[in-house]
């Protein structure tokens, strides 16, 4: 992939005709002197913040406080620029070793400067209530409200500035290097398969291709590979799990998934009620789709590698890039025109790369880069229904990036559990509009089953990869886990949630290795059930016809991160603490489940 392109909106690979992104929205080159120019912006006004405000925030106004703040924002803007050129850059190819080290170079230098402004946020957090109170009668600093009062949500568990500057100047040589070494050996695996070196994105994708043999040969590959590395990658787990412990012992964390649910603004029994909620729905979901999915295969149970399996009617037909965009900005125009045009911009902008390439990272995100450029989009489309509902999703998120870019740098991203609603709802949009336009029961059943297996993938998989997270973690106090000791806890998390239709076997025990999650965001995989569950009883209030929706979901989504998630879900009759709503969300995948069992 090159780092500059023509003045044509999209470029395309030459040999799939599918797009690559155009980064030079942000730079044109590594060597545009633009780049070096925002960095050395960046260190002159982090130098002259220093010394205009530190030591001073006690004394100061509401005026002088926004004032700080909007410089502060400025700041922040230019290096968040720079690192997301840097990071898009590195993803669109992993097994470059001058991609890697522009991004590890440009990382350290963001951190260098970036530890110049350090101070004013452990600053903030020292300030009374009275004193910030009084502060936040201006209107300079109200407008900043919502981000002061995140961060000070991190008041009780913030160290000395010496041992913060230490934390925050070590973490490029800490954490930040063993998830590279992640992100590049897996990057370099290849994967045996009928005689072909496939990368890892190419041999998942197998594990959903009609013929069954291709399916187990893909299956034995992965497991063969990731048994080979697993030594490898269960030091990369366990180092970082150290790391998080100590960090979180310093901080005074009760537990490991306290961090991240402080950060998702979403309190501990909110989340420990969704866990319960969803462990207790195993058999009700997944044991039975599963075991209704066996039958359907003429088995009493299935293997592994024939959970996503096509069902046994099931066409090859595949969507191509252009049927796969008319799906998705068809399905968010039938919504509301304002999405599907939003949406839009993505495809005739270059702000999507979903060309399949060696080294490309294997998975799919939309990035929100900063709110004076725009989001970009990465996936690897090979043309099947799943990545069109993966095109959906992703484009969800950037139409959500879009509308809450004016909030600033500061307020325009919201936590990982809100994050996914517009995800999701995007996801459902899809379906429900592609499902409307079926007549042919054979094509609606495959339908079906297609969204209640994406979802269950969204939902029961996501949580049984939150136990294998808390089992990992608390056992991880006592002392190194083995290889071994990893792959029985994601065998017995794995039979739990898959119920006794689904047959494992140890080439399956390695499958942990390769989930991305577990090491650039430790316990984030239960927002997706969150935002599941959510956006389920949000579409059904939708369909109620509930008076003025969509206008309340632009709202919703435009609020960015100044809103927390009751504040969001009010205007809709909806309240996640609530012991009823995760229930509400978890029926309506068993009500196409009953559909399915009714077709039978």
């Amino acid at each position: 992939m090159n780092d500059t392109g023509g003045s044509t909106a999209t470029k395309k690979n030459a040999s799939s005709g599918l797009p690559e992104w155009k980064l030079e929205d942000l730079y044109a080159s590594p060597d545009d002197p633009a780049l070096e120019n925002d960095l050395e912006w960046a260190r002159r006004q982090s130098e002259k913040f220093r010394k205009t405000y530190q030591g001073t925030l006690a004394g100061i106004d509401g005026t002088v406080l926004g004032e700080a703040i909007a410089a502060y924002e400025q700041i922040t803007e230019r290096l968040h620029k720079a690192m997301s050129y840097a990071g898009l850059r590195f993803a669109a190819d992993i097994s470059d070793p001058e991609r890697g080290r522009f991004n590890q170079t440009i990382h350290e230098q963001i951190t260098d400067i970036s530890t110049l402004t350090l101070f004013f946020t452990l600053e903030i957090n020292k300030l009374d209530d009275a004193v910030l109170e009084k502060q936040l009668a201006e209107p300079a600093a109200a407008h900043y409200a919502a981000w002061l009062r995140d961060v000070r949500l991190f008041r009780p568990h913030q160290l000395s500035d010496e041992v913060e500057q230490l934390l925050h100047e070590k973490s490029v040589s800490g954490r930040a290097a063993w998830v590279r070494l992640f992100e590049e050996t897996l990057s370099d695996l290849r994967f045996d398969v009928y005689g072909k070196s496939l990368t890892l994105s190419d041999t998942l994708n197998m594990l959903s291709d009609k013929d069954a043999k291709t399916r187990q040969k893909a299956a034995k590959a992965l497991g063969q590979v990731l048994g080979r590395n697993s030594r490898l990658f269960a030091l990369i787990t366990n180092t970082l799990a150290k790391d998080k412990e100590i960090e979180d012992q310093w901080r005074s964390y009760p537990r490991p998934v306290s961090a991240r649910n402080l950060a998702n603004q979403v309190e501990d029994d909110v989340v420990d009620a969704l866990v319960a909620a969803v462990r207790d729905a195993f058999p009700g979901l997944s044991h039975r789709y599963y075991t209704l999915k066996a039958r359907w295969f003429g088995v009493e149970a299935l293997d592994y590698w024939d959970r996503n399996a096509p069902l046994p009617d099931a066409d090859d037909k595949p969507y191509s890039w252009d049927q796969a965009q008319e799906i998705v900005l068809g399905a968010y125009g039938g919504f509301a025109p304002d999405m599907a045009e939003i949406a839009g911009r993505f495809f005739d902008g270059g702000w999507i790369d979903a060309a399949l390439r060696p080294g490309k990272d294997s998975g799919a995100f939309s990035h929100p880069t900063v709110p004076s450029a725009h989001p970009y989009i990465l996936l690897n489309y090979h043309g099947k229904a799943r990545d069109v509902m993966t095109l959906a999703h992703e484009l969800g998120h950037g139409v959500h990036q879009v509308l809450s870019a004016d909030q600033g740098p500061l307020m325009a991203d919201t936590p990982l559990t809100t994050a996914e609603t517009a995800s999701v709802f995007g996801e459902m949009l899809t379906f429900r509009a592609m499902l409307d336009k079926e007549d042919d029961p054979k094509r609606r059943r495959i339908l079906l089953a297609g969204k209640v297996e994406d979802m269950l993938n969204t939902v029961i998989r996501q949580i049984a990869f939150h136990g294998f997270e808390e089992k990992v973690h608390d056992e991880r106090r006592n002392g190194e886990l083995s290889a071994e000791r990893l792959g029985d806890i994601w065998m017995e998390v794995q039979a739990a949630s898959l119920g006794p239709a689904i047959r494992l076997d140890d080439g399956y025990r390695s499958f942990w290795a390769y989930i991305p999650h577990f090491v650039h965001t430790p316990f984030y995989v239960y927002a997706y059930a969150f935002g599941d569950c959510l956006v389920n009883s949000l579409y059904d209030v939708f369909q109620d016809g509930h008076p003025g929706f969509q206008d309340k979901y632009f709202d919703m989504l435009r609020a960015g991160g100044t809103r927390r998630h009751k504040e969001l879900l009010a205007p809709f009759g909806l309240d996640a603490t609530d012991p009823g709503f995760w229930s509400r969300g978890l029926n309506v995948i068993s009500g196409f489940i009953d559909e399915l069992e009714a077709m039978e």
